[in-house]
């Protein structure tokens, strides 16, 4: 009976697997489309339309400015929220609960209105669209949630008498955090950093918002892409990005040690 019920959980979970990635699956095959438009099943493989969008500095310039946006609002987030973490776990008492609710607050609302409200605030304050302050500002709030999430999942494992041994042996508040904590709450922090770049990354509402005149994210160029043309580039354009963001991945876990949890 118990090997019934361990092939159909891993039967359910094969299937589940396979709706989740189909999507990625169709996009990837139509990216060799042979044709002049974007269907699917393709007509024909070809390596055509990667060779026209390596040429194409328009969607080059979306995607390194992506990338600077999702780097800079990581970093931001990852410190803000790890910092938060720590304080709504070890130090907020009875307001624990309040401060949760005030970091998850992005994610209650729906991202349009989130978006339209910082955007009547950065206006207010002067600062408009120009530059890249709005765009990160909307980013920094999408994304501190999640890293808040994970660093305060790691924190509930973490036992208060490590910290105290620490101490009792003359180590300071830096040298605690630094060779105590850090080190045991380390998945939590990367995990968390791992799902603020990838949804930065792929944001669109906050994009199309906030960003100043002249500056496109790669979710904002496709769409601008695909309002006048439809063609087997754009699905090339979205299978870079998926490779893109699984390098990131990979390349985290090898070298910060980022261990992965697999069935």
């Amino acid at each position: 009976m118990k090997s019934v019920r361990a092939v159909v959980f891993n039967a359910y979970c094969w299937v589940v697997y396979g709706f989740l990635l189909a999507p990625i699956a169709v996009v990837v095959l139509a990216s060799f489309n042979s044709g002049a438009f974007l269907t699917f099943p393709p007509q024909g493989l070809s390596l055509r339309w990667y060779y026209v969008f390596f040429d194409n500095e328009v969607f080059w310039r979306a995607i390194r400015t992506s990338l600077w946006v999702a780097a800079v609002a990581t970093v931001i987030s990852g410190a803000v929220g790890t910092a938060a973490a720590i304080f709504q776990v070890r130090y907020a008492g009875r307001g624990k609960e309040a401060v949760r609710m005030a970091m998850l607050a992005p994610l209650l609302l729906p991202e349009v209105l989130t978006a339209i409200a910082l955007l009547f605030f950065v206006y207010g304050l002067g600062i408009g669209t120009k530059g890249m302050v709005g765009l990160l500002a909307g980013h920094l709030l999408v994304t501190l949630p999640f890293v808040f999430m994970n660093v305060a999942a790691s924190l509930e494992s973490f036992e208060p008498d490590w910290d105290l041994a620490a101490r009792s042996l003359g180590a300071g508040r830096w040298a605690r955090f630094r060779r105590v904590m850090l080190p045991m709450i380390k998945p939590g922090v990367i995990g968390g950093c791992l799902f603020a770049f990838i949804i930065s990354f792929d944001t669109f509402t906050m994009s199309f918002l906030l960003k100043s005149v002249g500056t496109a994210t790669l979710p904002i160029q496709l769409y601008d892409y695909l309002r006048t043309n439809f063609t087997p580039e754009a699905a090339a354009v979205s299978s870079f990005s998926v490779i893109l963001t699984l390098v990131v991945v990979v390349v985290s876990e090898k070298l910060l040690g980022l261990k992965i949890r697999r069935f």
